[in-house]
């Protein structure tokens, strides 16, 4: 596919890319899950050098504490409303008007995940949740497309590349998902900006690797970082690559088939939508929740249930066995996205 020589000549200058390398950019299709903090650097990065096409999927709108990391939208973007993958699409054909860009406000379930995901090159993780993320592993192992994980919390930051059938997948290096609450979110434990984007540029790096056809140089390796401590690592994971997992050796996928995640109902007669937890996400340290959430706003707590109030007529009950009733919307894709924000399931 032709590109503008001129305008990416320094790129075609850098001897692992070149001409043939900028060509296969340029007729590259990507698929980027979630345009917040991480992704909103991807989507960015890729464009600039020249992707050909790039489908943006978030389930998600803009708001002002969004503003500090997500580098693609601004104060009129939070006023507008308008879902985060239509607003990133308006700023990003606005930077490449050859690129096509594809937005969709959707959120990432089993049953979406073959049409959201399919027919492109590689995927990208932008997303802040494990349930997205080992969707997109499964997908990825089983139609054998490469994907690049990334995540950031506080000022810490970590990648990893998965080349299906070749390198460790994110199974092989996370076996078991986390039960909800047992790790710190986002929104419970804050991120700085300066993580996000070093992680999302890593991320883009690494997607603009595969694609050029240089994969000794990806893979079975996870890069480690934090920004506040100075210190930067990477783990070998050629072991766990060797050995494998049930999903990219054995043809296992429980998310994708719907025997473990989450699941969203309508609450009959109540402006609530509850979000049970699937076979192994069950259970939950409550007294370790509820001090969690004491900064993120009014916690209310007993042995069986923390009630926590997350915005203006939105209320969190978090119930022992991992279960939680989202008050104030009857949105399942919203309520999902809360609990993830907030329980991180």
């Amino acid at each position: 596919m032709p590109f503008d020589a001129d305008r990416y000549s320094r790129q075609v200058r850098f001897a692992p890319i070149g001409e043939a390398g900028q060509e296969r950019l340029a007729a590259a299709h990507v698929a980027l899950v979630g345009c917040g903090a991480l992704g909103g650097v991807v989507a960015m990065a890729l464009v600039r050098a020249g992707i050909g096409r790039i489908r943006i999927i978030d389930r998600d709108v803009p708001e002002l504490s969004n503003l500090p990391r997500q580098v693609l939208f601004d104060e009129a973007d939070v006023a507008a409303g308008l879902p985060k993958a239509v607003a990133a699409a308006s700023h990003l054909q606005r930077i490449n008007a050859a690129c096509r860009i594809e937005p969709i406000v959707a959120d990432l379930i089993p049953s979406s995940v073959p049409r959201l995901l399919g027919g492109v090159d590689v995927i990208v993780d932008g997303t802040d949740n494990f349930e997205a993320r080992f969707l997109i592993n499964e997908f990825a192992c089983r139609e054998g497309i490469p994907w690049v994980h990334g995540g950031a919390i506080g000022a810490e930051g970590r990648v990893l590349s998965v080349l299906p059938g070749r390198s460790a997948c994110l199974r092989c290096l996370v076996p078991d998902p986390p039960a909800p609450g047992a790790l710190p979110t986002c929104d419970t434990a804050g991120v700085i900006g300066p993580v996000a984007l070093v992680v999302g540029a890593v991320e883009a790096a690494e997607v603009m690797k595969i694609v050029v056809g240089t994969e000794a140089a990806v893979g079975n390796r996870l890069l480690v970082c934090d920004l506040w401590d100075s210190l930067w690592r990477s783990v070998d994971l050629s072991p766990l690559a060797a050995a494998g997992c049930p999903t990219c050796r054995g043809n296992d996928f429980p998310w994708l088939e719907g025997r473990t995640g989450t699941q969203a109902t309508v609450l009959c007669g109540r402006d609530a939508v509850q979000v049970a937890s699937g076979p192994g996400l069950a259970g939950i340290d409550l007294a370790a929740f509820a001090e969690r959430m004491a900064a993120v706003g009014r916690v209310v707590a007993n042995r069986w249930i923390v009630r926590v109030t997350v915005g203006e007529g939105i209320e969190l009950a978090v119930f022992a066995d991992g279960r939680t009733i989202v008050s104030g919307t009857r949105d399942e894709a919203r309520a999902r996205g809360l609990v993830a924000r907030y329980v991180g399931a």
